[in-house]
């Protein structure tokens, strides 16, 4: 779900279009569109300020609206980056920069101030203590030049506390057992696992993109059954997690023991 621009190793000479070859001007349109995608990248920084207001008003419904909201831009944002070629059009603007500027507020700062606000970590100071934990984690992991890998691989958990903070809202998690699986997913973010980039993994891309996308119509269709969603959609939400996850620790052991197989041929050689 999360995106990015366009890696520059994503681009190639031969992909550059006639009207940007060197020595010549970059057509305005072209440039107008690259806005427009950044524009549409940035305006998760709004509706994160949106998820805050409705946050303290005690509107959680609508707190999860807006997340959902930005869990659509990001889910997209990537694609329009790569299909307008924002880099080449705007190449003084760094969108890698604005999208993690974007992810940090909507992926964890919102969604956890959310939970603070709304009584769902423990009471007194030490709702506050588990409240800092992802956010020190998730400051680190979206400075890492290495958080997304060359073969378009999160490196670590790749900070999804508003997806956590969709479900702890659903199920009305115990403080205590909500705690725990915060600290334990911000533990998570140092650990070198690889998770899929369900919109540019190669691996079963296509599959990913689709259950991704049902995904997002379950969290929607969720949030209009609240307080009593139905058990069948909210089984098909919990079991793309688990296709999530499991197919990440999957590929991630999968490349661990092609990369030890490989040391290994070399030993002998």
């Amino acid at each position: 779900m999360r995106s990015e621009e366009p890696d520059r190793h994503d681009r190639h000479e031969d992909d550059v279009r006639p009207e940007l070859r060197e020595g010549e001007d970059t057509p305005p349109w072209f440039r107008l569109k690259a806005v427009g995608v950044h524009l549409y990248t940035a305006s998760g920084v709004v509706l994160a300020m949106l998820i805050l207001a409705a946050a303290f008003q005690g509107q959680v419904e609508t707190a999860l609206w807006l997340m959902l909201a930005t869990l659509v831009i990001d889910s997209t944002d990537g694609l329009l980056a790569r299909r307008f070629r924002v880099s080449e059009a705007l190449p003084f603007f760094d969108g890698a920069m604005l999208d993690n500027i974007v992810d940090y507020v909507t992926y964890v700062f919102a969604p956890v101030a959310l939970l603070w606000s709304g009584g769902f970590f423990p009471a007194g100071n030490l709702g506050l203590v588990v409240a800092a934990v992802p956010l020190l984690a998730s400051s680190y992991q979206f400075c890492r030049v290495d958080a997304k890998t060359d073969d378009h691989f999160f490196l670590g958990f790749p900070s999804y506390f508003n997806v956590l903070a969709f479900y702890a809202i659903v199920f009305e998690m115990n403080p205590g057992a909500l705690a725990a699986l915060v600290i334990g997913c911000s533990l998570f973010v140092f650990v070198p696992i690889r998770y899929i980039y369900p919109t540019r993994t190669v691996a079963f891309r296509k599959l990913s993109l689709l259950l991704s996308a049902l995904w997002l119509v379950a969290y929607a269709i969720i949030l209009l059954q609240l307080p009593d969603p139905h058990p069948l959609i909210l089984g098909f939400s919990i079991a793309y997690l688990f296709y999530y996850f499991g197919l990440s620790l999957f590929l991630h052991g999968k490349m661990v023991l092609d990369e030890r197989r490989m040391e290994e041929g070399e030993a002998l050689d």
